[in-house]
C-alpha cells in the first residue's frame, strides 16, 4: 500500500509495517516496536545482521535534498531513534539519527553500511529536536544537522557500494526498549543538487 505525503514522491515500506500517523502537509509520526533496529555490527559480536525496523521511503530519482525536524517521545530508552534513512538492500543502507545514548544523552548519530556498519557519533544534542537532512550529490550521499533547519553542520559524505535501487524515508527504531514515537515536522523535499557541502 503506497502512502502520500504532499510534497514527496510516493512512499512505501522497506521491510514490514509500523504504526504511522500523517500529521498534516508536512509531518507525521512513527512508533517503532520493542526490539527493532538497523544494524550489521562491523564487531562481530551480533549473531545476525538487525533489520527489524522498518523505514516509510520514496525512491531515489537523481539529485534530491531530504529534511524533517526530528523528535522521540520520552521517556527515552538507549539507542531510541528517530531517522531519516538509505535503503538498497540489507548489506547496502545508511540512517541518520536522533539517538539516545547510553549515558542518557541526545546525540546526532550516523550508520554507513557497505557490508559491514560504520558507525558514528557526531554531535550532543541539548534539546528535544533536531533537524536532520540527507542529500544526493551525483553518486554520493550526504549527512547533515542543525539545531535551527537553516544553519547545517556537515555530518559525513560517503557512497553505497551497489548498483540495486536506493530508497531515501523515515524510521523509528528502539532496539532495546519496549518501543519509541519518532515525530518528523516540518519535511521538506528539494529535487535540487546540494551547492554547499560544508
Amino acid at each position: 500500500m503506497t502512502t502520500i505525503l504532499p510534497g514527496l514522491p510516493a512512499l512505501d515500506w522497506t521491510n514490514g509495517t509500523t504504526r504511522f500517523e500523517s500529521l498534516g502537509d508536512d509531518a507525521l509520526r512513527l512508533e517503532a516496536t520493542a526490539g527493532v533496529d538497523w544494524t550489521n555490527d562491523a564487531s562481530g559480536k551480533e549473531a545476525e545482521p538487525q533489520h527489524g525496523a522498518t523505514s516509510l521511503a520514496f525512491a531515489v530519482d537523481g539529485d534530491f535534498q531530504l529534511s524533517a525536524r526530528v523528535r522521540v517521545d520520552h521517556p527515552r530508552t538507549t539507542f531510541d531513534a528517530g531517522a531519516l534513512t538509505l535503503w538498497a538492500d540489507a548489506e547496502h543502507w545508511a540512517k541518520l539519527c536522533f539517538e539516545w545514548s547510553p549515558d542518557g544523552a541526545a546525540m546526532v548519530v550516523s550508520v554507513v553500511t557497505n557490508h559491514y556498519s560504520d558507525d558514528a557519533n557526531a554531535i550532543d544534542v541539548h534539546a528535544d529536536e533536531v533537524w536532520l537532512r540527507i542529500s544526493k550529490i551525483g553518486p554520493a550521499f550526504a549527512f547533515h544537522s542543525s539545531s535551527d533547519g537553516r544553519q547545517w553542520r556537515f555530518v559525513r559524505l560517503f557512497r553505497l557500494l551497489t548498483d540495486s535501487p536506493v530508497r531515501a524515508g523515515f524510521l523509528a527504531q528502539a532496539p532495546l526498549g519496549d518501543g519509541a514515537t519518532a515525530t518528523f515536522t516540518d519535511v521538506r523535499y528539494t529535487p535540487e543538487t546540494l551547492t554547499q557541502l560544508r
